[in-house]
């Protein structure tokens, strides 16, 4: 039997997205900070919400109780200036909003997540997701070439919450499948222990929004290297459930 395609049109999942993930494969047991390297290679061409962002669950180390998970990432969002953001929020264990405190950045709408930040196609950015005081997690962005340190905030989540949990890179597309390319790459994947030891994932695993849950079937994950690239509106590459092994 032919398999079902969705090239074309609006996705009709439930939130209208088309995703992709990286699910890493192991990183380090525990880690109290998480970051990646992002870099925009073929930014989006229609004023529609692309969304890239790494995420992490919280868990307490000792009984193995997930306290929620939230993800930080760059959203190309019309709203905001330049369509250019910062998003770092996520959502407790019984599926509330996590409380935060108040960023440094401005919101052009007000959105205690998503804060006004001028991202640049072609230019890496380091996404981290670290471990502050008493429960609180910070998500911070950095430029690799360049002393930029911004800590979005603090998300206030549970004294239980000490370590991280089920580390996946994402690409969220709220475009028509048959819009422009768009591609991202991924790479440094790395993980930090509480000593301060830091790890690599030895592989990731590609996953992609089935035609069922309303996905588009023209995304792909292409790896080079030590790095991978997520792409929308092109012949899929790299198959559902695909290991990926890194290299140096």
């Amino acid at each position: 039997m032919a398999l079902l395609k969705r090239e074309r049109g609006l996705p009709p999942s439930p939130n209208g997205a088309s995703s992709m993930h990286l699910w890493w494969e192991p990183g380090s047991a525990d880690p109290v900070r998480v970051s990646v390297d992002l870099e925009i290679i073929e930014p989006p061409q229609v004023p529609r919400l692309y969304f890239w962002a790494i995420q992490a669950s919280f868990v307490d180390p000792f009984t193995g109780q997930l306290h929620g998970g939230a993800h930080l990432g760059l959203p190309h969002h019309p709203p905001y200036p330049g369509s250019r953001a910062a998003n770092w929020g996520g959502y407790a264990a019984d599926g509330s909003i996590l409380d935060g405190t108040e960023s440094p950045l401005p919101s052009a709408p007000d959105d205690p997540n998503t804060r006004d930040f001028h991202w640049s196609p072609g230019v890496v950015y380091r996404l981290a997701i670290e471990r502050g005081d008493a429960g609180r997690w910070k998500g911070v962005i950095e430029q690799t070439d360049s002393d930029l340190r911004v800590e979005v905030r603090e998300l206030i989540v549970s004294r239980g919450a000490d370590a991280l949990h089920g580390i996946v890179v994402w690409t969220e597309a709220f475009a028509a499948c048959g819009d422009p390319p768009v591609a991202v790459r991924w790479s440094s994947f790395t993980t930090y222990s509480a000593d301060g030891e830091s790890l690599h994932p030895a592989s990731l695993r590609a996953r992609y929004q089935s035609y069922r849950d309303g996905g588009c079937t023209n995304t792909t994950a292409e790896p080079f290297g030590a790095a991978v690239i997520q792409r929308t509106a092109t012949e899929r590459a790299v198959r559902e459930g695909a290991v990926l092994r890194l290299r140096a």
